[in-house]
């Protein structure tokens, strides 16, 4: 069993999350401009339709895991993965990857592993969930500047409850691909959904620059999610 020591403390593979309530919405964007964003990692993002990519936005609250307790919010993109044709689909919504272009949280123990274990763009940030009203709110905060105000309107129920995650990351130099499982109870998913408010921050900047705000393709909301992270694989350039 692979682990790692983290702050003192060791953590082993694969890392288990047993309780966390996920919120996740989609945004298509002009392919070309969401390239240049992730040009840095070598990958290729996925055209859902021609000249269209999909942009991500996702947050979580972890309330029982392997790296406590914590906030979390993500940028990330679906991917093309190496190796893979290179034509595109719709089919890429539910087969695809996705990159961590960027990742927040709000404790520096998770933040100090993510970056160790799987080199995930942990940093720390102001992340303000709201979470027991029907609508799902988070608000991020960087360096006392806002970043971004998401709100989700969740939708109908979906018998869908397992799901297969396949994540790519870039630091120092390297991709690297992490493949995860997650089971999840309460799942809504609804056209649209989301509403988004962009502040001043660079992040902010870059989101404006692929066309944000603007209608989502689709957002989804789970209750309850238990996730399984494995090892992290240096993929070659």
């Amino acid at each position: 069993m692979a682990s790692h020591l983290i702050q003192g403390r060791t953590v082993n593979l694969p890392v288990r999350v047993r309780d966390a309530t996920v919120c996740s919405t989609m945004f298509p964007v002009r392919a070309d401009p969401a390239r240049a964003v992730i040009a840095y990692s070598g990958m290729d993002v996925a055209e859902v339709l021609p000249g269209k990519a999909i942009c991500m936005l996702i947050f979580v609250d972890y309330r029982d895991g392997d790296l406590d307790t914590y906030h979390e919010f993500g940028v990330a993109f679906l991917v093309r993965q190496p190796g893979s044709a290179s034509t595109a689909g719709l089919s890429d919504l539910r087969n695809g990857a996705a990159f961590i272009h960027w990742l927040p949280v709000n404790q520096s123990f998770t933040m100090e592993a993510g970056r160790e274990m799987w080199g995930f763009p942990k940093e720390l940030a102001d992340i303000d969930l709201r979470l027991s009203s029907p609508y799902k709110r988070c608000i991020v905060r960087k360096d006392g500047r806002l970043v971004i105000d998401l709100l989700l309107k969740p939708g109908f129920p979906s018998p869908r409850s397992a799901l297969p995650l396949t994540a790519y990351t870039h630091r120092d130099g390297m991709t690297r691909k992490i493949g995860a499982e997650m089971s999840a109870t309460g799942v809504r998913i609804r056209p649209g959904g989301a509403l988004v408010r962009l502040g001043n921050h660079p992040v902010a900047k870059e989101l404006s620059e692929l066309g944000l705000p603007k209608r989502a393709l689709l957002s989804t909301t789970v209750d309850r999610a238990r996730m399984t992270f494995g090892p992290a694989v240096n993929v070659e350039g």
